[in-house]
């Protein structure tokens, strides 16, 4: 973070402040409070910001910003607001005004930080490029990289979650981004939100913090993003491969080992492309940074190099070889959108053995739940995989509808441990294994115990 003066941090938060000193930094963990640092109090629901506001000033915070009171601090050193986690954002998007990069939104129910990922490859091929780290896209995690700009930064690509309405417009407005990309509109958070088009609604935020014309890229293979023809005063662009009008387009995919081989279509030409990930929603993913590139001014050339230069990050579909075993790690979240494109994704690969899906529970889904589990199961064994493990509250509804659509081999588990011994007994060398849970699930923990069996039979 670059100085910024005491007094501009002050009134973005409605604070009058005659300080003419500058903070270098803007921290909402007590821990990493440093010498003359501005020191959020924070409210969770398992800690609170405002019992650390004492430590915080000891160890060396100029002013702890506060939105009740605070025991140990002198009154003048707290900067009193309505709401620490709305004046967090605001400092940070006070921050971000002092410089220029050229600035991407990404939202969406699925795909975001995949999609986040390949901009920022894309971007990188020309410019020093900040990306929000891993999908730290709330109002925590967005502000904490807003604050990372320095004057060095040419490029900036910020991925926004939500979970509630005016979610993505603080980010966004926050954020200021030039262009912004919306990946998909499915049902991830509707147990909040109560319906997709509120959703739609929701994920649409983020053109209201882009200028007049600036171009908002839309998938028009999902229903309701194809439908949308105004979102303020945005310009449009479409990407897809099924959709029948798009400015961007996929064809001919061909999966190659691990990446998919296709080609794009755009401004009347054809480009070879290739992604070093397999799947057809990756390559929708690849399509969106696409746009972004043609937007931003890259030659064809250099967006191309960009997402062959893609890797996985986290657990999202990395792939593992262990003992003789293709274990594909993708358990870092899951919805009904992404557990599908997952499946068909496992069922296209070639594989010696058997493929093996273990699949937990995908949260946040309301009164949809039981009926997007029993959908799960349906489409594992529509999709040819030869073995369904399935853990979480609704094991059974995804195992038992698999097995009524003729997968015989569809176990449920009432606990991680018994998943885990089951797999033990069951991996060997040649079969290919594909986990997939929302990240409540904490599916890794079996992935390693899976590793760990794998290894001592080696």
């Amino acid at each position: 973070m670059e100085p910024i003066a005491v007094r501009t941090l002050a009134r973005s938060i409605g604070i009058d402040c005659a300080d003419t000193g500058t903070v270098t930094k803007i921290s909402t963990d007590s821990r990493e409070v440093e010498p003359g640092c501005l020191f959020v109090c924070i409210e969770g629901e398992r800690f609170d910001g405002h019992d650390f506001a004492a430590k915080a000033i000891a160890g060396g915070a100029a002013y702890v910003v506060a939105h009740k009171s605070v025991e140990g601090v002198d009154p003048v050193r707290v900067f009193r607001v309505d709401n620490t986690m709305d004046a967090n954002i605001r400092l940070a998007g006070a921050y971000r005004r002092q410089f220029s990069p050229l600035c991407v939104g990404v939202t969406g129910s699925v795909g975001k930080t995949t999609t986040k990922d390949l901009i920022a490859c894309v971007l990188s091929e020309r410019w020093r490029t900040l990306k929000t780290p891993g999908n730290r896209n709330n109002e925590i995690g967005v502000p904490a990289a807003l604050c990372e700009i320095t004057k060095e930064t040419e490029a900036l690509v910020i991925e926004m979650g939500m979970t509630a309405p005016g979610d993505v417009e603080k980010l966004a407005q926050a954020a200021l981004p030039d262009i912004g990309v919306i990946t998909w509109v499915g049902t991830s958070h509707i147990e909040r939100l109560g319906s997709r088009e509120n959703i739609l609604r929701a994920k649409l935020e983020l053109a209201s913090a882009l200028r007049p014309g600036a171009p908002l890229i839309l998938c028009a293979d999902n229903d309701l993003l194809g439908e949308v023809r105004q979102a303020g005063q945005a310009r449009i662009i479409r990407y897809g491969i099924d959709a029948p009008q798009v400015q961007v387009r996929a064809k001919d995919l061909l999966g190659e080992g691990n990446g998919t081989r296709f080609v794009i279509e755009a401004d009347g030409e054809e480009y070879p492309a290739y992604l070093p990930v397999p799947g057809r929603h990756n390559v929708l993913d690849a399509l969106a940074a696409f746009a972004v590139g043609r937007e931003a001014g890259l030659f064809p050339e250099e967006i191309l190099r960009g997402l062959a230069a893609y890797e996985p990050s986290g657990m999202r579909q990395k792939r593992v070889d262990c003992g003789g075993v293709s274990v594909t790690e993708d358990c870092y979240n899951a919805s009904p959108d992404s557990m599908l494109a997952a499946l068909r994704t496992f069922s296209e690969q070639s594989v010696p053995g058997r493929r093996i899906a273990v699949l937990g529970d995908m949260l946040e889904l309301g009164d949809t739940a039981r009926e997007a589990h029993r959908q799960a199961g349906e489409a594992a064994a529509r999709l040819g995989i030869d073995v369904l493990c399935c853990v979480g509250e609704y094991a059974g509804e995804m195992a038992s509808a698999a097995r009524v659509e003729g997968l015989s081999q569809a176990a449920a588990f009432a606990s991680k441990g018994e998943l885990d011994a089951f797999l033990a007994g069951l991996v060997r060398p040649g079969d290919a294994v594909w986990f997939k849970a929302s990240r409540g699930v904490k599916l890794e923990e079996s992935v390693r115990a899976l590793y760990r069996a794998l290894e001592q039979t080696t």
